[in-house]
């Protein structure tokens, strides 16, 4: 535990690292802690958070800066933050209504990065695997057959197929009947699973449509790879950590390629109860070492779905960046929600 004055001399160090980017030195922290303390005294306190592992001494200067350990303790006890003015909550609100939800999540993303001036992301709400009302197979030449798929809500997918082989008007009809008197009223997962099953028992004329049949279907309701939205990546060549390392900065660019690793941190916060925040290796993902990543979870009608988040630097203004991915992922909640009901 840190008593009063060390509190007040390590909220004062972050604020006025964050604020410049310089390291710290006694001299500035008893200017700016307010409080009426020599020169020595601050220095021995100096001492004393930096045994404790919360402050470091660059080689390059005497001052001090924050460690991912001080960012932690400022975070959970010494942060105060302050509710956005209504004028930027009327702003980011009138950014997400009356989209698609697509176009939602984009919005939020960019709201977010342009709100932070940071990298903004948003995870995509789970897909729902819609159930499949109407299968159809039509003949388009010798070899060309196409696969429509029409969805409990309407949705057409059209997938060509080449069987590699020909097929009669009267084979195709018999497909089709097979697979809507069968299948019709399931989503397509459960169609996969059931007709794989009894592909070995089909003639084996229909064995090779219905195996193309399946490999098209899968793909047009699978849908692409989008399961977060980023934007404003570029912001973070301007952010001097980044900007000095290169190296850093193609590990952390290629995090955002991979999706995976980054989605498991998404998965976290989306299993979290309100604003979650990851500093430096606290994410478990070492091109994030020297980032924090802030996020909150959002619902539709109640169930959380996704989360919005925002990766920048270990210095940042967090009393700034927590309340704006708060205020994101319940406005984004409000909009979809909406949404969802109209």
């Amino acid at each position: 535990m840190l008593d009063e004055r060390a509190r007040r001399l390590l909220k004062t160090l972050i604020e006025r690292y964050v604020a410049d980017g310089l390291p710290v030195g006694s001299r500035a922290l008893s200017k700016y802690s307010g409080l009426d303390l020599s020169a020595a005294t601050v220095r021995n306190v100096m001492a004393d958070l930096e045994e404790n592992g919360l402050i470091a001494s660059p080689h390059t200067s005497a001052g001090r800066v924050p460690t991912s350990r001080g960012y932690r303790f400022f975070v959970d006890s010494l942060l105060t933050v302050e509710p956005l003015e209504k004028e930027k909550i009327d702003a980011i609100a009138g950014q997400l209504l009356l989209s698609q939800p697509r176009q939602l999540i984009s919005n939020a993303s960019r709201l977010l990065s342009g709100l932070s001036h940071f990298a903004g992301i948003v995870m995509t709400p789970r897909r729902r695997v819609p159930k499949i009302r109407q299968i159809e197979f039509v003949s388009l030449s010798e070899k060309r057959i196409l696969l429509i798929l029409v969805t409990a809500d309407g949705d057409v997918q059209n997938r060509l197929l080449f069987p590699g082989r020909s097929y009669t008007p009267s084979e195709l009809v018999t497909a089709t009947n097979y697979l809507n008197q069968h299948f019709i009223g399931g989503d397509f997962e459960h169609i996969r699973s059931r007709v794989q099953e009894e592909l070995q028992r089909l003639r084996g004329d229909l064995q090779s449509l219905m195996a193309a049949a399946l490999a098209a279907g899968d793909e047009a309701m699978q849908g692409p790879d989008d399961r977060y939205v980023i934007s404003g990546e570029r912001n973070l060549l301007e952010v001097e950590e980044f900007s000095s390392n290169m190296k850093r900065l193609r590990e952390l660019f290629d995090l955002f390629e991979q999706r995976t690793s980054l989605m498991q941190l998404l998965d976290l916060s989306h299993r979290a109860d309100g604003v979650q925040i990851f500093i430096g290796g606290e994410s478990g993902l070492a091109p994030l070492d020297e980032c924090s990543v802030v996020t909150a979870p959002y619902e539709v009608d109640g169930q959380v779905v996704g989360s919005v988040g925002v990766i920048g630097p270990t210095r940042m203004a967090y009393e700034r960046v927590i309340p704006i991915v708060d205020i994101t992922a319940k406005l984004l909640s409000s909009a979809l929600t909406y949404q969802a009901n109209s």
